[in-house]
């Protein structure tokens, strides 16, 4: 409005001028023609059809009045050739006692002086309408905006505190607490669903490292206190035998359990994203080969048979070895749990590409997991009631949905009808520059 305003009046301002200097230059050419007595008549003329309040005054060299509608000037005390503002006064004709005028004082041959002027009134109530306009547009905007600024403020820091009290009731140990989200998609809500994620990871942390340390004290106690039997059994007996087989049954169990924590301390990298930094761009493809071809006798020896379907050129970002494991994990369970009802065990592997993900599948055609249990399976130490009997510690499955996570991908369980299908679907990588 302040542009607006400046811009308007200066080009009123102009316009005015370029009237008042087009009838100074007329004048003064009637004056260079006709003398003084065709400029008197010129200027009378133009009083006598005046229709824009133009003013004039034509005066001798001691500012006595000559033709005109102004006569009461002092014209002598307004600077030649120069811009001037006056005002109306007494005894001037067909003007407006007490409006503005802005007029040009011309010094003509002889000293003759010649003013000619417009009428401004209109312009300067104009600019004062406008002025106060601004003015009080400003007031309101001022008002509005001090007002809305409380409001928001208030209800600003009214959330923030909701934010800090929900965060202390979490600091005292109410790790289900969560931040208040209002509804209105603000920044404010987009920041507390951010935290609630936050939470809503930790906590499965913290239940995940409660459940670790149940299961790891549960697991490792029947071990353990199987080693100390047997030790105490073979100094009962205090015979060389007796203690070679000791010894060659601790030797097993120390394995056993040297291969939980080696899963543990896996799990733990992945889970912390320690390796991410480690990824490389790989054809997953290869990798399949080689543990297929690992695997073979492996199934054979138990009565199965392992069949590889695989595309070519299946690029992924990931690390070799820890992709091999998660592929051999699978392909052990399946192993150990995919006997059909004939006693056979007939496992497929197979990779393909899907749009922008790799999926890579281990299926079976066992007994299966029930739907309520597939979730369930993939936690740490999780071992259903079926393969108990079988050796395992419970995190197969775990350690493939951790380098799922790892790798921006996804891990499931399925009903393959008969079976269990594991899918793994990876991102495709990029093509390198």
């Amino acid at each position: 409005m302040g542009y607006v305003y400046l811009r308007t009046i200066n080009l009123l301002e102009i316009q005015n001028e370029e009237i008042i200097k087009a009838e100074v230059t007329g004048l003064a050419d009637q004056y260079r023609t006709g003398g003084l007595t065709a400029l008197a008549a010129a200027i009378n003329r133009r009083v006598d059809v005046n229709k824009r309040g133009m003013q004039y005054m034509l005066a001798d060299a001691t500012g006595a009045y000559i033709a005109g509608n102004l006569h009461a000037q002092p014209i002598n005390e307004m600077p030649d050739n120069s811009w001037v503002d006056f005002a109306i006064l007494q005894g001037d004709l067909q003007a407006v006692l007490g409006h503005q005028v802005r007029g040009f004082n011309m010094q003509l041959p002889q000293n003759f002086q010649l003013v000619v002027g417009m009428d401004v009134e209109d312009l300067a109530q104009f600019r004062n309408v406008v002025r106060l306009a601004l003015f009080w547009g400003l007031g309101l905007a001022l008002l509005l905006g001090l007002s809305g600024g409380l409001l928001a403020a208030r209800n600003f820091l009214k959330r923030i505190d909701a934010i800090t009290e929900s965060s202390q009731v979490i600091m005292r140990g109410n790790l289900a607490g969560r931040m208040p989200i209002s509804g209105t998609g603000d920044e404010l809500d987009r920041l507390s669903s951010s935290l609630n994620e936050m939470l809503d990871q930790i906590e499965r942390l913290m239940q995940g490292l409660h459940e670790v340390s149940s299961n790891v004290a549960h697991d490792l106690r029947t071990p353990l206190t199987r080693l100390r039997a047997r030790i105490e059994a073979a100094l009962r007996q205090n015979s060389k035998k007796a203690y070679e087989g000791a010894l060659q049954q601790t030797l097993t169990e120390s394995d056993a359990l040297l291969s939980t924590f080696n899963a543990l301390m896996s799990l733990n990298q992945l889970d912390s994203g320690q390796l991410r930094s480690a990824l490389v761009r790989l054809d997953l493809s290869y990798v399949l080969h080689d543990v297929v071809e690992l695997y073979e006798p492996v199934a054979e020896e138990n009565n199965g048979r392992l069949q590889l379907v695989v595309m070519p050129e299946l690029y992924v970002r990931g690390k070799r070895e820890l992709l091999a494991q998660a592929i051999i994990n699978l392909i052990d369970n399946a192993i150990k749990y995919g006997h059909g009802a004939d006693g056979t065990t007939r496992i497929k592997v197979e990779a393909e590409k899907i749009g922008s993900e790799i999926v890579v599948s281990v299926s079976d055609q066992g007994q299966g997991i029930a739907e309520v249990d597939r979730e369930r399976v993939l936690g740490r130490f999780v071992r259903l009631d079926t393969s108990r009997t079988k050796a395992g510690n419970g995190l197969g499955l775990s350690l493939v949905a951790s380098l799922a996570n790892l790798l921006d991908g996804k891990f499931s369980l399925s009903d393959n009808k008969p079976g269990l299908r594991a899918e793994l679907r990876l991102p495709l990588a990029a093509t390198e520059a």
